[in-house]
């Protein structure tokens, strides 16, 4: 691609990251769906990653442009392009739904030239693909690419990269995603038998003449982010443009517009879902089956109960919350603050140890296993910054273990198998709750 094109296409993206959250005025009747532009976050590097939010109804629908940054800023200027002409024309959005479009995921890559992130990861090897019923497409760091080329470009562990984990949060209550790529001339769905995803590629490749394949025919690509948002029930679907270098916009507005005319059909709603006798309410179940499930958080205790706006449902270890004022921000679903809750006054602050990470926020550190666990766990998110220090205290086992206590939960480090789980806090506090209900039936003896 001409180094003028890409200068003018970095641009773009800049001047797009200079707005955030504000609303603009569409050019187009007063009954026409509200316009407005957002800062979803930051790449690696510190750029904005932004997009445009058309409508306000209840069934999610995402574009997302540009995951391979330079050698694929063609479908950066496909999704600059959809976005212009949505702004212009919003009634097309329909009444119950509401499009966002994502010009680029990956502005350092596509600033740098390259098709990985800043950090030399591939954003569409890096998903956590293990929650699928599907072994074939598992993370993992080895990964298969174009021309029969293998790298070590996945990532360290799945869901490292900040681009990642912010697609990820931000598509938690999607209904259906399309992720542009290029060039294959081809459109295929998420790879484990979703057939949400697959009615969704066939509108969309008949719609725009691409050929529908199954699956991406020439290799197997492992972490992919429309696998991943298939195995939460998100329809998901990745085209192909035919071309490396043309927008091949009339096509693909074509097929955004057949799928926005049969949203209802193709589209889905999330659900709610069953596990251990109780119902988990949709969102809850997509964050705690993407964040490890019962591994990690233990199974549910209680039928979830909404207070304030708030949805609360209590698992063995945890407690998870949808707070609707969060919509499209990383904490629409949080875990409770239950470490908080638990110990009541944190400890003071304590000196900084060698080697470990030091937390200002709270004036505590974190080392070795319990460190490596939080980092890779997305740990601002689920576990929130250490209250004290780690101690040997005794374990919910019985055992006197290494535990340090954050904000939304308490870990133990298990040296007989040299794992670190979180200690059962949810079960802990529910029993609690119950019995400080003024409701309880007190027993006398």
């Amino acid at each position: 691609m001409p180094g003028s094109l890409v200068n003018i296409l970095v641009g773009a993206v800049l001047l797009l990251g200079t707005i955030s959250a504000t609303a603009f005025a569409a050019p187009a009747p007063q009954s026409a769906p509200p316009i407005v532009e957002l800062t979803l976050g930051t790449s690696t590097e510190g750029r904005p990653i932004t997009a445009l939010k058309i409508g306000g109804g209840a069934r999610k629908f995402v574009l997302v442009g540009d995951t391979h940054g330079g050698p694929e800023a063609n479908t950066f200027e496909l999704v600059t392009q959809l976005a212009e002409y949505f702004r212009t024309h919003p009634a097309e959005v329909p009444d119950g739904l509401r499009l966002y479009i994502i010009p680029t995921l990956n502005p350092d890559g596509l600033a740098l030239g390259t098709r990985f992130n800043a950090r030399g990861v591939d954003l569409n090897r890096n998903m956590n693909t293990n929650i699928d019923s599907c072994a074939e497409n598992d993370w993992r760091n080895d990964v298969q690419g174009a021309y029969g080329v293998e790298s070590t470009t996945g990532g360290p562990f799945a869901e490292s990269e900040p681009e990642s984990r912010l697609i990820r949060d931000f598509l938690l209550d999607a209904a259906g995603v399309i992720f542009f790529h290029s060039n294959g001339g081809d459109v295929f769905p998420a790879f484990c038998e979703h057939a949400p995803s697959i009615a969704l590629a066939q509108a969309y490749a008949a719609a725009t003449g691409y050929t529908y394949d199954r699956y991406w025919q020439k290799y197997m690509i492992t972490g992919g982010m429309h696998d991943w948002a298939g195995a939460l029930g998100i329809a998901a679907i990745t085209p192909e443009l035919s071309s490396g270098d043309q927008p091949e916009f009339t096509q693909n507005l074509a097929g955004v517009q057949a799928i926005l005319q049969q949203a209802d059909a193709l589209l889905p709603i999330p659900t709610d879902h069953q596990e251990h006798g109780f119902t988990i309410p949709a969102l809850i179940w997509r964050f705690w089956q993407a964040h490890g499930g019962a591994a990690h958080f233990g199974l549910p205790l209680a039928p979830a109960q909404s207070e304030a706006g708030i949805t609360r449902q209590f698992f063995e270890r945890a407690a998870l919350e949808i707070h609707p004022d969060q919509a499209d921000t990383p904490w629409l679903v949080q875990p409770a603050p239950l470490g908080r809750q638990w110990l009541g006054t944190p400890d003071p602050p304590a000196p900084e140890q060698p080697g470990a990470r030091f937390f200002p926020e709270t004036g505590h550190s974190m080392r070795e296993a319990f460190l490596a666990e939080w980092e890779q766990r997305d740990g601002l998110l689920l576990l929130g910054f250490p209250l004290n220090e780690e101690e040997n205290v005794r374990a919910a086992d019985g055992i006197v273990r290494p535990l340090q206590v954050f904000e939304r939960g308490v870990l133990a480090y298990y040296a007989e198998d040299n794992s670190v789980r979180l200690e059962p806090l949810g079960w802990a506090m529910l029993v609690r709750a119950q019995l400080q209900q003024s409701t309880a039936t007190q027993q006398i003896r």
